[in-house]
């Protein structure tokens, strides 16, 4: 039995839409051409700010951030950047009595504008917030320390196979991959994903008969 649910935030409870095109815009890049050179750095299985990298060449990434932080063009999330599936899926999982975080690869100003969404969940915390990033083992044994159940009853949930599938795994958790954004749709066949997937799922409400089994 499934105690406690753990997701991923990029692609999984977030689109990346409004990231991507706020970047290009910055950039002074069409939309279209950053969104292509994130679909390439995808499929070769890079970092996905590569793309930001290879439409500026040189680019440094930390600092352009804080440009965009300090020309008050930051980062933004409302409730249109939410999928669909979010808040059906974990109000579910709640009214059922299993615990809900969300943790995942982003900075300290999502984690904010997250819980200033009042999502129905126990925990939002970024890699950020924690000084540790997926794909580290240390961010593994973090969301162990606040799953606040044992392994095999720990579910994560991620889109991407090399930052959340694969160490969730490594971690000893039991894991869902989700078919979503350009990660989970291009790995989602892959034998290796299905060979470390506990669970392959196309929607976020498909996770309430999940964590009953």
């Amino acid at each position: 039995m499934i105690r406690t649910v753990v997701f991923d935030i990029g692609e999984t409870i977030t689109r990346d839409d409004r990231y991507w095109a706020a970047w290009a815009d910055w950039l002074t890049v069409p939309r279209h051409t950053l969104s292509a050179l994130v679909g390439a750095v995808v499929a070769q299985g890079r970092d996905n700010a590569d793309a930001l990298r290879l439409a500026r060449p040189g680019l440094d990434v930390a600092a352009e951030y804080q440009a965009r932080e300090a020309a008050g063009r930051g980062e933004h999330l409302d409730e249109t950047d939410l999928y669909d599936d979010v808040r059906p899926a974990l109000a579910e999982l709640r009214r059922l009595g299993h615990r809900v975080v969300i943790a995942g690869n982003q900075t300290p100003r999502v984690g904010e504008l997250l819980r200033g969404l009042d999502l129905p969940a126990d925990l939002i915390v970024t890699s950020s917030e924690w000084g540790v990033a997926k794909p580290d083992p240390v961010f593994f044994r973090r969301v162990i320390e606040v799953a606040q159940a044992g392994l095999d009853e720990t579910l994560y949930v991620g889109d991407h196979p090399a930052n959340d599938l694969y160490p969730a795994a490594r971690a000893g958790l039991r894991t869902a991959h989700l078919r979503r954004g350009p990660w989970g749709h291009l790995w989602a066949d892959d034998p290796a994903v299905a060979a470390a997937a506990d669970w392959r799922i196309s929607n976020l409400t498909e996770l309430a008969a999940i964590v009953g089994q």
